[in-house]
């Protein structure tokens, strides 16, 4: 019982350990030093807990790696990485160089799959006419946040540029877009003017959850985009990957599309659906246009909407507002 003097000498007279925990028998006796003490027993059949039975809904985590990296999955992973990388460079180029028409047939041999699926009513409709309204000279297409990917293959799903606006994007990943971006301030007056002028020089997509959630969940819509556009297209997005999630809330934001374009087999579906009217006479339907449209793509998908947003998100997983310098 030396070690039990040592530590009690250590701890001194009027001082105590706040929590102990002990798993077998001859630990315990360390556990009248505690203010507090817990014995726990051990479990020859315990097993991970089903994500059904959670206490609470598992919607925010973070991490580059999709599957827990046991001996065997962290050995495919190294070994995998360096034919990642040279996959994940040949892959941008393919979004860069080549045509919008040419860019789903080679996408399809190099491995990354892509599901585009259209309305009836838009199928024999012209792409490059479709929902455009008569007051802009362009279409506002909406769409629930994924990957920062998602405008990049909407501009190919639809076989014509359009443009982007984001909260937060990295300068390595504004050189390499196929696409115009352009950073929001969070003002919403000097935002709104951004996306109109945006939207009178050519198609613009927005994602108004303003950040991106990989479980099945949508957050809280902004209601900003439905005062700019008399017409607009909602678009489900749902992306999987298999070894490397292709966003992050601590680490570098100009690593996500890297990564996740280094997935063996990388998947993305996007539901376009029929145009929704926006422009509303008062401030309070712009919400429930929002609403509307997070529960539209919600239904599509199968995902639950909730009013969480990227606020909560980044406290909870960065301990900021979602603002890095580091990009």
């Amino acid at each position: 019982m030396e070690w039990f003097q040592a530590l009690k000498v250590a701890c001194g007279d009027d001082q105590l350990i706040d929590v102990g925990l002990a798993a077998r028998s001859e630990d315990r006796s360390f556990l009248l030093l505690c203010k507090e003490h817990y014995v726990i027993s051990p479990q020859e059949d315990a097993s991970p807990l089903a994500r059904k039975d959670y206490p609470k809904p598992f919607i925010f985590h973070d991490g580059r790696l999709v599957t827990r990296p046991d001996p065997m999955r962290f050995l495919a992973v190294f070994l995998w990485f360096p034919f990642g990388v040279f996959l994940a460079i040949s892959r941008a180029l393919v979004g860069i160089v080549f045509p919008y028409k040419l860019i789903l047939p080679i996408t399809a041999l190099n491995g990354f799959r892509i599901r585009i699926r259209v309305p009836e009513t838009q199928k024999q409709t012209d792409p490059k006419s479709v929902v455009e309204s008569p007051k802009t000279k362009g279409t506002l297409y909406v769409c629930n946040h994924q990957t920062l990917l998602d405008p990049v293959l909407l501009s190919t799903a639809i076989l014509r540029r359009v443009s982007a606006v984001t909260y937060s994007l990295s300068s390595f990943s504004e050189v390499i877009s196929p696409i115009p971006t352009v950073r929001l301030t969070r003002d919403r007056f000097k935002d709104r003017e951004i996306m109109r002028s945006m939207l009178e020089r050519g198609d613009l997509v927005v994602c108004p959850e303003g950040t991106t959630c990989r479980e099945q969940y949508l957050l809280r819509f902004s209601p900003l985009f439905a005062e700019i556009a008399d017409k607009i297209m909602p678009v489900a997005v749902r992306a999987r990957s298999s070894m490397f999630y292709g966003t992050t809330a601590r680490g570098y934001k100009w690593l996500d599309s890297p990564f996740f374009l280094m997935n063996p087999f990388p998947w993305y579906e996007l539901n376009l659906h029929d145009p929704v009217s926006g422009r509303p006479d008062s401030k309070e339907l712009c919400y429930d246009i929002a609403n509307g449209i997070q529960m539209l793509i919600g239904k599509t998908l199968g995902f639950e909407c909730t009013n969480l947003t990227r606020r909560d998100k980044y406290r909870m997983l960065a301990g900021n507002d979602g603002i890095d310098q580091r990009n």
